[in-house]
């Protein structure tokens, strides 16, 4: 049997998918919740297989996406919106 020179690829193919398909969705879309998020991954980009949920988007983003994301807590919903890094909200008086 050959040995297999690509070892770890399609993981990282899908971990990179993953990371570009959640910041082009948030860029778009500022100020949304991971449910937002997840629904347009499963329903619009057809990304069904990886098993999306909220809890799981909320994870991945403070754990892969600091960098580029970030997220505040709406108190109204009661739940963390994300936005890109320099369009957080503005803080009303």
């Amino acid at each position: 049997m050959s040995r297999k020179t690509g070892k770890g690829t399609q993981k990282r193919a899908r971990f990179e998918r993953l990371c570009t398909e959640i910041r082009n969705f948030v860029t778009a879309y500022p100020g949304c919740s991971a449910q937002a998020i997840v629904a347009g991954l499963n329903h619009d980009q057809k990304l069904r297989n990886h098993g999306l949920t909220p809890r799981k988007v909320g994870f991945f983003i403070t754990r892969n996406l600091r960098q580029t994301l970030t997220w505040w807590q709406d108190h109204r919903a009661g739940r963390r919106v994300y936005a890109p890094i320099g369009e957080e909200p503005k803080k009303s008086a």
